[in-house]
């Protein structure tokens, strides 16, 4: 048949022999066991209720554009003026949408790798050649990504897309290095699209993590998107947003509408009782803190597991020595010890070698989680 074809997801591979293997603990999936906040909830069956069914304004209703307004300009180091806001049918939609607007079929588009593929697909949907550039691993289990390697590639690039703080490594720029980015992509031109999505969920006891948001002008070529899904723990809502350069609005409501035709409004007022839920990031945030130290405590002396707990995001990213075939393995330890973990190969080629683990599970989950992962990482390493 004559359809596009894109690369298969290989944490879904996992994922189906998890689900028809009993007894299984699903660390695999970039998502929490917690609830959606109950405001978000409440509001979204009160504007059902009152019948808030109807076709919304494609830009997004203008008390959520408002309010996002609001918060990213209480957040960041730069206001942000509503007039930059486009709301999304989730931060997936966000990032096709910058896409759409911005490459053309033929034209290049720099990732760093490991990264979250479902980017790199929606690239090369558009007829894009993409170019990867890997995040360093170093020594002690942490990332760092060259930029004097991102200059040299991003020459006659029409994109750069950056995700931090990252899935699956949780490494995240300094606030140094997006000026230094920032100033890459304005000598070459280059549009940077920045994947914002785990912004809030940083453990150095600042609100948030840094941000593009935080060094651009409104008429810098710049999209960050966002999206509900992670610091409000609302992955089936499917709600995001686009920061656009000013001026830009317009033309990107356009793709909007050819695209999904706007969020349904009982969805985007859930969003707007999420925004004004600030206990709700801080509590979760703090969930996601406490699994990380279990993560870590779980991992902490495993002969040739080399893992740093993360800066941000909610995934702890360990090497295995000498691993050469991360999907493998990550069945292996759901078929022999019942704990399902994303394969590093599934974030580009720069994975191979990693497993990634979400610990954004309750202490009883990853309890159990670690405990059975730990067991089969030390057979893996016995065996061999």
């Amino acid at each position: 048949m004559d359809l596009l074809h894109i690369p298969g997801s290989r944490i879904i591979e996992v994922a189906r022999l998890a689900f028809a293997t009993p007894d299984v603990d699903f660390l695999c999936f970039g998502e929490s066991d917690q609830p959606s906040p109950r405001v978000a909830r409440d509001a979204a069956v009160a504007a059902l209720d009152a019948g808030a069914t109807k076709y919304p304004d494609v830009r997004g209703l203008p008390a959520l554009r408002a309010a996002l307004a609001a918060y990213l300009t209480g957040l960041h180091a730069r206001p942000v003026s509503e007039t930059r806001i486009q709301v999304t049918a989730s931060g997936m939609a966000a990032m096709n949408i910058a896409l759409t607007a911005v490459v053309r079929a033929g034209q290049r588009v720099v990732l760093h790798e490991p990264e979250w593929p479902n980017i790199a697909n929606a690239a090369l949907s558009r007829g894009a050649t993409v170019e990867t550039i890997d995040l360093i691993a170093l020594e002690d289990g942490r990332f760092r990504l060259d930029l004097d390697r991102l200059d040299t590639m991003l020459a006659g690039a029409r994109a750069f897309v950056l995700n931090s703080p990252n899935n699956p490594t949780g490494w995240t720029a300094t606030l140094a290095e997006l000026q230094a980015i920032l100033a890459i992509c304005r000598r070459h031109g280059v549009w940077l699209i920045s994947d914002e999505v785990y912004s809030r969920l940083i453990y150095d006891d600042t609100p948030a993590a840094p941000s593009v948001l935080d060094v651009a002008t409104p008429d810098d070529r710049v999209i960050v998107v966002n999206s509900f899904s992670k610091a409000w723990v609302m992955t089936g809502w499917r709600l995001g947003w686009m920061v656009l350069p000013e001026g830009a609005r317009d033309a990107v409501t356009e793709i909007v509408e050819v695209t999904h035709s706007g969020v349904a409004p009982f969805i985007q007022q859930a969003g707007i009782a999420a925004i004004g839920d600030t206990a709700t990031v801080a509590a979760f945030r703090a969930h996601c803190a406490r699994g990380r130290e279990m993560a870590g405590a779980a991992l902490s002396g495993l002969n040739g597991v080399r893992y740093a707990a993360p800066v941000g995001a909610f995934y702890a990213f360990l090497g295995v020595e000498g691993l050469r075939d991360s999907l493998s393995l990550a069945k292996r330890l759901v078929s022999e010890h019942g704990v399902a973990v994303a394969p590093g190969v599934a974030f580009g080629a720069a994975g191979e070698g990693f497993l990634r683990v979400c610990y954004a599970q309750s202490a009883e989950r990853m309890e159990r989680a670690m405990g059975r992962l730990r067991d089969g990482l030390r057979a893996e390493m016995a065996a061999r």
